[in-house]
């Protein structure tokens, strides 16, 4: 049985959208809605792993599905919901934390940053929530995830579930009817500049909304005023910019904002740097406010629109949670049949 090409990825719920979640991941997700059936989902569920205010997590739950519309995505052709409204994802979590090994989750690196040294204070939830995530994923049998350089270690330990679990389980999935493995080996979709925006004040750290600088960080309902400003006084170098890749070896700053530039463009860094070599930080930054402001200010005007337009946005997050189920439902009947469960 062929699985279809299928698409899943999400954004947490846990601030404002800012220019890396959309260079990083919302402007690869638009594309793929040509070549693949793809499903992108607010994961509030893993917003909670670390405290939210409520009225916070609501607010920014409205935003990041916004942010998907603003940006290009069609709710009529992808599927867009919050994680919530589909349980399926949680039963699939508990069942995969079943699967999983602790010698797996130990070696996540994400959760030993985020952790940092108080990891007994954390939430379990913070600890177990990579098998959160491998449920996100293989509960709609996606062939494909766009994730960024830092989510790649979670795609890796999805595949080690998937592969365990049809290792596991092959006699009772051979019963259902299935000739080959239950769940596919999900590949990444990552490529591109920009992949991972860097801070405007430290290009050694990325681009982040718990950053203590507001500088820091491009928000997408920031006005022209607020992003030309932040660009101009992003940190730089004495040096011009290079004429070739190479060249921007060793200056994270100079390659962070060049990224950013090939990334709004639609272009490569080569590209950049053909037109812009030799040139100082004068001519570029004005350069890459007025690429920045054309770009992003139409999408802060929509998503502005429609964040205010709670029945227009509550009625897509209920229609795309409604199609989400109609593919998790089948599959979790199939899985507790597998597994052994009595209903």
């Amino acid at each position: 049985m062929a699985f279809v090409p299928r698409v899943f990825s999400g954004i947490k719920p846990s601030g404002d959208l800012h220019l890396g979640n959309y260079l990083g991941a919302i402007k690869r997700f638009v594309p793929l809605q040509d070549t693949h059936q793809t499903i992108y989902c607010v994961v509030d569920m893993h917003a909670i792993t670390v405290w939210q205010e409520p009225e916070d997590l609501r607010r920014w739950t409205y935003e990041i599905a916004a942010g998907y519309i603003a940006a290009g995505l069609d709710p009529t052709r992808s599927i867009i919901f919050n994680q919530s409204q589909v349980m399926e994802h949680a039963e699939l979590s508990w069942i995969f934390n079943c699967v999983a090994r602790m010698g797996w989750m130990e070696r996540m690196t994400q959760f030993k940053d985020k952790a940092g040294e108080n990891a007994e204070a954390v939430s379990l939830g913070l600890f177990a929530y990579p098998s959160l995530m491998a449920a996100d994923i293989l509960l709609y049998k996606s062939t494909g995830v766009p994730v960024g350089d830092d989510q790649k270690q979670h795609l890796e330990l999805t595949r080690d579930i998937a592969k365990k679990f049809n290792h596991d389980f092959r006699r009772q999935t051979k019963a259902l009817g299935y000739e080959a493995d239950y769940f596919p080996i999900t590949e990444t979709l990552a490529t591109g500049p920009a992949m991972r925006v860097k801070s405007l004040k430290d290009g050694a750290r990325k681009m982040s909304k718990s950053d203590a600088s507001d500088l820091s960080t491009i928000y997408m309902m920031d006005d022209a005023d607020a992003i030309a400003k932040k660009i101009k006084r992003a940190t730089t170098d004495p040096e011009p910019l290079p004429s070739e890749a190479a060249g921007l070896e060793g200056r994270a700053e100079a390659e962070n904002l060049v990224g950013i530039y090939a990334a709004l463009a639609g272009t490569s860094v080569v590209d950049v740097l053909t037109e812009f070599g030799g040139a100082g930080w004068g001519r570029f930054k004005p350069a890459l406010s007025d690429l920045a402001v054309s770009v992003l200010a139409p999408i802060a005007g929509e998503m502005r629109r429609l964040v205010g337009d709670f029945t227009e946005m509550d009625r897509i997050l209920r229609d795309g949670a409604d199609r989400a189920r109609a593919i998790a439902q089948p599959h979790m009947d199939e899985i507790r049949k597998i597994v052994g469960f009595v209903r």
